[in-house]
């Protein structure tokens, strides 16, 4: 869907922490999604109380991120009762979907102000779920509906003829570029520190690993397959179990007249697609063109992409298929190294590159998820002088 003038006023995010055993995990996911809530809003320069709606995304809406998450942390950031709410589920591209929800919204004309955003402790909350019920009859018929993540992942690398040196170079890379992203402290404007229960400020993505190499990758064992000598993906080759939170806010032209707040982008279009479950990652090559072609801008105009490195594959795979300039793919590093707070990750990746487009000059971005079941996402990004 292409998008008429959505305008994007601030975009936010916390670091992301090391789920079960790094800073955030005695912080609960709403009061994350809190802190980046109050805090867009104070960038953006308007009130709580203007937001007229706010829709966040999360992977696992249930426990400590449950009873409707959206609304728990609107209140907890002290937007007024009035300031209306809602979770949003699309798995890995939950934050994106938010997205291309408020913007929908916006476009329709329903409201003028609205925040999208994600939240996701997987330090908290159980992973894949409190209670895992699948369909016995589908369990039969179709069991690749069913499938872990990391077997779909594997299944990119052994079908489209991608190698474990291949994927261990390009885990390397994201650790490298990562660890020298936040050295040069390049994501310091973006984070909103967070207080911590034990004390201190936590402002620093915990994730990469600037020792990493190439050795220590390749001496990896695969984690997924049933026997490891058909296996791809490593612990060092896939995205780390993370915490936080991000948000954006996003007016329409009248809603800029009405706060005097000013743009820094433009969210111009949102695209979804499906394929086999049995893959994670092909049917991004449905929704980066088509998105692209929404946005009415060619691949070529497209300075910056986003990929999410749910597993080194996904994004080898999504970058060789397209023909993407490699030093335009996942500049700083990505989920391999920085993390992947699941539903968080599109509006955190969003963030990302509204802040590297203004680094580097560069008018248009791309970000783009590979989600569970098959799916995958792609939304374009337009920064404004």
């Amino acid at each position: 869907m292409a998008f008429d003038n959505v305008y994007i006023t601030a975009a936010t995010r916390t670091a992301v922490g090391k789920a079960k055993r790094g800073s955030l995990v005695n912080v609960r996911p709403d009061d994350m999604a809190s802190a980046v809530l109050a805090e867009v809003c104070n960038r953006s320069g308007i009130e709580p109380g203007q937001v007229e709606d706010v829709s966040i995304g999360c992977a696992i809406p249930e426990q400590e991120q449950g009873m409707n998450v959206a609304r728990v942390a609107a209140i907890g950031a002290g937007m007024p009762d009035t300031v209306s709410a809602m979770t949003v589920n699309r798995f890995c591209s939950s934050g994106l979907e938010a997205m291309s929800i408020v913007a929908s919204k916006i476009n329709s004309g329903l409201f003028d102000i609205g925040i999208a955003g994600g939240t996701e402790s997987m330090s908290m909350v159980s992973m894949p779920g409190a209670k895992v019920s699948p369909n016995p009859r589908l369990s039969i018929e179709r069991p690749d509906v069913y499938i872990q993540m990391g077997n779909a992942g594997d299944n990119v690398a052994k079908d489209f003829d991608i190698s474990r040196q291949d994927i261990d170079e390009f885990a390397l890379n994201s650790n490298l570029k990562a660890a020298a992203a936040i050295e040069a402290g390049k994501f310091d404007e973006e984070i909103t520190p967070l207080d911590l229960p034990q004390g201190g400020k936590f402002d620093t993505d915990e994730g990469p690993r600037g020792d990493a190499t190439i050795e220590g990758l390749n001496a990896l064992r695969p984690a997924f397959a049933a026997s490891p000598k058909n296996g791809f993906h490593t612990a060092g080759s896939s995205s780390q179990m993370s915490d936080g939170a991000s948000a954006v806010v996003m007016m329409s032209q009248k809603g800029l007249d009405d706060t005097g707040a000013k743009p820094i982008a433009k969210f111009l279009s949102y695209s979804v697609a499906a394929d086999s479950p049995k893959y994670l990652g092909p049917a991004q090559l449905v929704a980066i063109p088509k998105a692209i072609e929404q946005a009415g801008i060619t691949l070529e105009e497209v300075g910056l992409f986003e990929i999410n490195e749910a597993f080194a594959a996904v994004a080898i795979h999504v970058t060789r298929e397209l023909k993407l300039d490699p030093d335009k793919v996942n500049v700083n590093g990505g989920a391999i190294a920085l993390g992947h707070p699941m539903g968080c990750t599109g509006a955190k990746l969003s963030t990302q590159i509204i802040h590297e487009l203004r680094r580097r000059n560069e008018k248009y971005g791309v970000v783009t998820m590979c989600i569970g079941g098959g799916m995958g996402a792609a939304g374009v990004i337009e920064l404004l002088n």
